[in-house]
């Protein structure tokens, strides 16, 4: 089981908001948010911050760092995926969505967020989840592991909602491919609230605005 940061709003929480950080950070990355996110009237929540396992990272000359998976390039038109390597923190992040099940959230009341690897690989599980989450948030990421998706993706999966966002000054993960991505998911019939905006590889205040809203609605259909 992966190492996590847990921040609680209130008591016995009926929600909880599994967050993944991006490359070489940890968990501790997204705690911030917490108090900026946040509005009265919101259920109980529970923040789960996992720390991704510790392995050598290609591009960084093969210094071991948290990562979700290995990057050896960041030409994603050329770069082969890391195949084994995602699926392996798939399966890591499903066993803290079954232990959060043990603790009294389900699935459907489960939202599944992540920042650039971690949105990554919050889109690579959720798409493909028997029981559907409460809802995706993928952030400055990509779709990885598209050319299976078709194929192994589940109406539960496609018919959760996801909210994206990205920023069209991006020199990591630039935004044309934020942009093949959502298109992919929308032509699989998913339901994909894009927002873009003038930053780099970050968050800004706006955005969490808009996440904010996003999430309220999801709570009150729940």
């Amino acid at each position: 089981m992966l190492e996590t940061i847990e921040k609680q709003t209130g008591p016995d929480p009926r929600w909880t908001i599994l967050w993944l950080h991006g490359l070489g950070a940890d968990g501790h990355d997204f705690v911030p948010i917490v108090p900026e996110l946040v509005r009265p009237g919101w259920p109980a929540l529970r923040f789960v911050f996992p720390h991704a396992p510790v392995r050598p990272i290609t591009i960084n000359g093969g210094m071991r760092m948290r990562g979700w998976y290995d990057i050896t390039s960041l030409d994603f038109a050329q770069r082969q995926e890391d195949e084994a390597g995602i699926r392996d923190s798939m399966a890591r992040v499903e066993a803290l969505i079954a232990r959060e099940g043990e603790r009294g959230v389900p699935p459907a009341r489960l939202i599944l967020a992540g920042f650039s690897q971690g949105g990554a690989i919050a889109l690579a599980l959720g798409l493909r989840r028997r029981e559907p989450l409460a809802g995706l948030v993928a952030l400055s990421t990509y779709l990885p592991l598209g050319a299976s998706l078709a194929k192994e993706s589940t109406a539960a999966g496609i018919a959760t909602p996801i909210f994206m966002a990205h920023g069209w000054l991006d020199p990591v993960i630039p935004e044309p491919l934020g942009l093949a991505s959502r298109d992919a998911l929308r032509g699989l019939g998913a339901r994909v609230d894009w927002h873009v905006y003038p930053m780099p590889h970050a968050v800004c205040a706006e955005e969490i605005a808009a996440l904010g809203d996003w999430l309220g609605a999801r709570f009150a259909q729940g």
